[in-house]
């Protein structure tokens, strides 16, 4: 029965009126999409089940405790994680400077700094060695003022790394950012803080997921570089053989020992997507 109010009038039910409740009905996949797909996920999956299938089980522990596969690994890790610092210190700023500021060109510094994500990774390697060369625009002067020499070094891996991984940073940093409510920042300056301030202690917190995931996005992309490494760096072992440049050479002269660190960038690359799940699944 309806309930009444002291009118005599009917009272409205409490949580307001019922939605119908729609039944959800499974449907099959249409044949024409089921195709596609299937084959899709094949073409995906077979070949990195291919790497697991010959992959030698035996032998790996020898293979992956080699001294050229160890000298490999140990740079790599140092490098990726260097040019990961270096787009942090750099990448977090520039970030802050695209969402929160209002200039002329803005779209097209955007542009610019996104361009690495689809310049293919050897023009990038050309371009750092015609800037950063020792007959380079920049490279010159740093070479003849302080006698520094940046291409076919660990520090020339480093800068060719963090060219190609710091937009990755940016991106989502910057798309944190602008999701994030700048009344806090503001609230915080007219209470007496410095941008500066209300920069380190109120944006930051708020944005550490997102600063957390790009890192994480440019600490695998770093590891994974190849073009623009071996174009600018080169490949010397214990020098600038990083993991994808020792896959290169090991494919030439031991397949084992390329399939073995196939093997530890596969392993990477699926903790990397294992730590990024609940942040993509969330779409946070």
């Amino acid at each position: 029965m309806t309930a009444l109010d002291g009118t005599g009038a009917a009272a409205p039910r409490k949580g307001g009126p019922r939605r119908p409740r729609v039944r959800a009905h499974r449907r099959g996949v249409p044949l024409p999409l089921l195709v596609p797909g299937l084959v899709a996920i094949a073409f995906l999956l077979v070949p990195l089940l291919a790497l697991l299938v010959r992959a030698p089980w035996k032998s790996l522990p020898d293979q992956l405790t080699s001294p050229e596969v160890w000298q490999a690994l140990q740079l790599s890790l140092i490098s990726a994680t260097a040019a990961t610092a270096v787009s942090l210190v750099l990448g977090v700023p520039l970030a802050w400077i695209l969402a929160r500021t209002e200039f002329p060109g803005r779209g097209f510094l955007r542009a610019l700094v996104t361009l690495p994500l689809v310049l293919p990774p050897v023009v990038g390697g050309v371009a750092l060695l015609l800037a950063l060369g020792r007959n380079g625009v920049v490279g010159k002067w740093l070479d003849s003022w302080f006698g520094i020499t940046l291409p076919f070094t660990t520090t020339g891996v480093i800068i060719a790394e963090a060219f190609v991984a710091m937009p990755f940073l940016v991106i989502s940093v910057e798309g944190t950012l602008r999701a994030a409510d700048p009344r806090f920042e503001e609230a915080a300056t007219t209470l007496g803080a410095s941008r500066f301030t209300a920069f380190r202690r109120v944006t930051l917190p708020l944005i550490a997921p997102g600063i957390a995931a790009g890192a994480v996005l440019a600490w695998a992309r770093a590891l994974g570089e190849f073009g623009a490494t071996i174009t600018f760096a080169g490949n010397f072992p214990g020098r600038t053989q990083t993991m994808p440049l020792a896959v290169y050479l090991a494919l030439q002269n031991d397949p084992e020992a390329a399939i073995s660190l196939s093997l530890i960038l596969l392993a990477v690359s699926i903790a990397v997507l294992a730590g990024l799940r609940d942040r993509w699944m969330t779409g946070a």
